[in-house]
């Protein structure tokens, strides 16, 4: 699936930069990285096996102080607004229950999560090989339904954006990251209409900037949007993390770019990821509060 994926869509030249060239940035930034965090600590990079370790027990020493946490968008504030995608299916006569499609996202972003794929593509084609995804996790083929209805939703999400629930957890897990004395830095792939995306849910008052690829000219993983978030938000890589749901996209762009990425993965499908794994910003905000990433432990 990801190899015919990406073999498809790595023709497409985009003004975020083709995937030559963001392979070519990543595999700079990570080499120089790395050299940079061995001289200035032991990571301990062999100490763990079998998945990721507790938050806690991760060589985290290079994090000195936490100070700023970076948030994807998609997938850890937000998500797909499952009633309309619901009913633009059936519009055009095809039956998918909300909570089926919310069930099946999961599983169909965790395969469409893979390197090939994620370095051939852009957030935008990306996005709609997942929606197809979701609806062959239920047993829904492709068709001309399916593609009129998907069309219809694209239109939609390039005037409002899709992405318009707030997810279970977030309000919460921000408002406690501020408790802790958080600088909060949305950084995400999106179309231009975060911002105002933001407004509308009362999800900007929360944070404390919000960073939209399509406006800077930039996606994740390259490296590069990373780097615009440090400078506008005035953040050290040494003091800030950032909170992803895509390995390849969030984990990998964030480690080229010197930060350390935690996973939000509340279904348990990365066991096998080499970084640390919660199953919401709640969850992560007590792990904060205990003391993870060289924060000062604190009572509740």
């Amino acid at each position: 699936m990801a190899m015919r994926v990406a073999s498809r869509v790595a023709r497409d030249a985009n003004d975020h930069g083709t995937a030559a060239e963001i392979a070519a940035d990543l595999t700079t930034a990570v080499s120089t990285n790395d050299r940079h965090r061995a001289a200035k600590c032991d990571m301990n990079s062999d100490s763990h096996s079998g998945g990721a370790p507790p938050i806690r027990e991760m060589p985290y020493a290079c994090v000195v102080h936490l100070e700023t946490l970076f948030l994807d968008a998609g997938g850890v504030l937000v998500g797909p607004n499952w009633d309309r995608v619901r009913d633009a299916l059936a519009h055009h006569g095809v039956a998918a229950p909300a909570d089926a499609l919310a069930g099946a996202e999961l599983h169909a972003k965790r395969q469409l999560d893979e390197d090939g794929t994620i370095r051939a593509t852009n957030d935008g084609s990306r996005g709609w090989v997942y929606f197809h995804l979701v609806l062959e996790k239920l047993g829904i083929p492709r068709s001309a339904e399916t593609g009129a209805a998907l069309a219809e939703l694209h239109a939609y999400h390039q005037q409002r954006n899709l992405w318009e629930s707030v997810l279970p957890g977030a309000r919460e897990g921000l408002a406690a990251f501020r408790t802790l004395g958080l600088r909060l830095v949305v950084v995400s792939n999106a179309n231009g209409t975060l911002a105002a995306h933001f407004d509308r849910l009362g999800l900007t008052s929360a944070v404390d900037l919000v960073l939209d690829s399509q406006v800077e000219g930039v996606e994740k993983p390259n490296p590069r949007l990373f780097q615009i978030a440090l400078a506008r938000s005035g953040a050290s890589p040494d003091t800030t993390v950032h909170v992803g749901d895509l390995y390849h996209v969030d984990v990998v762009g964030a480690r080229a770019a010197g930060l350390r990425a935690v996973l939000v993965d509340p279904a348990g499908l990365y066991e096998e990821a080499d970084c640390p794994r919660v199953a919401s910003l709640p969850a992560l905000a007590e792990e904060i509060r205990a003391g993870a990433f060289g924060a000062t432990p604190r009572s509740a």
